[in-house]
């Protein structure tokens, strides 16, 4: 699944909307970071980043503990698609579905590229070492795990 038949990766090759179910989940490099809670200021409509996992993130592995059943569990969960990856502003940088709709390619860390799911831990890409769940966390305290503003996109 990684290459097509010529030995081409497909994600040099397909456009995300083009990729196949299974393609897609391949394409998520595992680093946890789009299931860290952000907070919007309702005055301002700013967004704030914290270092607050989704209470259904098993930070040790930065995988959903129950992905087939995120949206009826966590109903603020958003299903990342192709549309939103190029609207969804708080998408890290480092995330492989931006990068690959920016024409950037993948990063030697990615699974994909490297053989390895440990890789995107071992590059500190990923939230393993420094997020913490928000089921540890009295919702009246998440203000002080705001890690970055995300307004300047």
């Amino acid at each position: 699944m990684a290459a097509s038949e010529d030995g081409t990766p497909f994600w040099t090759t397909k456009l995300l909307d083009e990729m196949t179910a299974e393609e897609w989940e391949a394409l998520c490099d595992g680093c946890g970071r789009c299931c860290l809670l952000k907070l919007e200021d309702e005055d301002d409509g700013s967004v704030h980043l914290t270092r607050l996992a989704c209470g259904l993130l098993d930070i040790g592995k930065c995988r959903c503990s129950d992905y087939e059943n995120r949206h009826a569990k966590m109903p603020d969960c958003v299903a990342i698609d192709p549309v939103k990856v190029k609207r969804l502003a708080w998408l890290p940088t480092s995330c492989a579905y931006r990068r690959v709709a920016e024409g950037r390619g993948l990063a030697w860390w990615h699974p994909l590229i490297s053989g390895s799911p440990e890789t995107v831990h071992e590059a500190g890409i990923s939230v393993r070492d420094w997020s913490l769940s928000e089921t540890r966390v009295s919702p009246l305290d998440f203000e002080r795990f705001i890690i970055s503003d995300l307004d300047d996109g």
